[in-house]
């Protein structure tokens, strides 16, 4: 058996058992945390997460929210986001999760949100570790003795939940990538990996202050922007001095990320992976569009890879009129998607 290198820290801080002492290595919940600023409504689309820690035996702490089923009736599923995004990002698609029946965990990675951002550990085969190992927390995969996941990224997450399911295959039950994470960066993006890290980067007038921040966000689509979405928002940024916010995301973490997407190879690690793989797109504006036609050929090399490997075809679903944040434009769709590898 395979165990994750980040084991649980052995502290006497965690869940309460049933006769009120604490259980030995147990999360930690989390008693501040962004929801302190800006309450999300649990009745939108289902139950509010609760905010936990994990505490590696290295010292460093993950952070992630935990949706609990009224009653679980599917595999558990985990949630990686994107670069500089966090755990929060996916509150539509937990919610909805939550309420059709899945235990849920979306974590902040290493670096990211309320997670410690220690100077090393951001290659792929790291960030996949520090996800399983917040599994094993919960009780889930081959560490702790528990079910598989199923196991859905976007951008960066993506491809950390492509090297879960590399890594240690017994923990994974199925893969779900969202609009990213069969192509390799420097093709897709025609960049070098500086020139990314510089074109990521906020205008100051953005940043000048939360109003201007969340009002940027909001302005990206009005029509879906809601409580969830600003809680999401928040979690990315700290006000500092004068009133501007920043990233909670350092640059040094960045850049650090950012070279390792460089370093992805979809065509061979994707047809190494053994579970079902679904890969959910957001359908091009028109037709014709030139970078959409290369994702295509792309997705079709991934597939032709696959089933070359002999293992199962690569299902792809089409999200036509969707922007390529597919949390934020299609979490209905999301979910669903999710819901049904997961056995719902």
């Amino acid at each position: 058996m395979r165990v994750p290198s980040r084991e649980l820290a052995t502290s006497s801080q965690g869940h309460e058992q049933k006769d009120g002492t604490p259980r030995p290595g147990g999360p930690e919940r989390m008693l501040r945390d962004v929801t302190d600023h800006f309450p999300a409504d649990p009745a939108s689309h289902g139950p509010a997460p609760e905010s936990m820690i994990v505490r590696l035996q290295s010292g460093e702490r993950l952070h992630y929210l935990h949706w609990s089923a009224v009653e679980a009736s599917a595999r558990p599923v985990l949630l990686v986001h994107t670069l500089t995004r966090t755990g929060w990002a996916w509150l539509p698609v937990g919610r909805r999760l939550a309420a059709a029946g899945c235990e849920v965990i979306a974590p902040d990675l290493r670096g990211h949100g309320a997670s410690d951002a220690p100077l090393s550990g951001y290659e792929l085969d790291s960030l996949a570790l520090d996800v399983l190992t917040v599994a094993a927390g919960a009780g889930w995969g081959e560490a702790a003795g528990g079910p598989p996941v199923v196991v859905a990224g976007h951008g960066l997450g993506a491809m950390v939940a492509v090297e879960m399911a590399r890594v240690q295959p017994a923990s994974v039950a199925g893969v779900v990538l969202l609009d990213s994470g069969w192509e390799e960066l420097a093709e897709a993006t025609r960049m070098l990996p500086d020139q990314l890290v510089e074109a990521m980067a906020e205008p100051p007038e953005v940043m000048a202050s939360m109003d201007t921040y969340l009002a940027d966000r909001r302005d990206f689509d009005r029509a879906t922007w809601d409580a969830d979405q600003e809680l999401a928002a928040r979690s990315q940024v700290s006000e500092r001095h004068a009133g501007h916010v920043g990233l909670v995301t350092r640059g040094s973490v960045i850049r650090r990320c950012v070279a390792a997407m460089y370093g992805y190879r979809p065509l061979e690690v994707l047809a190494s992976v053994a579970c079902p793989v679904s890969v959910l797109v957001a359908g091009a504006a028109t037709a014709d569009d030139e970078d959409e036609r290369e994702r295509r050929l792309a997705l079709e090399d991934v597939a032709r890879a696959r089933a070359a490997a002999g293992v199962p075809p690569l299902e792809v679903q089409v999200l036509d009129h969707a922007g390529p944040d597919l949390v934020r434009y299609r979490p209905d769709a999301v979910a669903q998607a999710l819901a049904r590898m997961a056995g719902r």
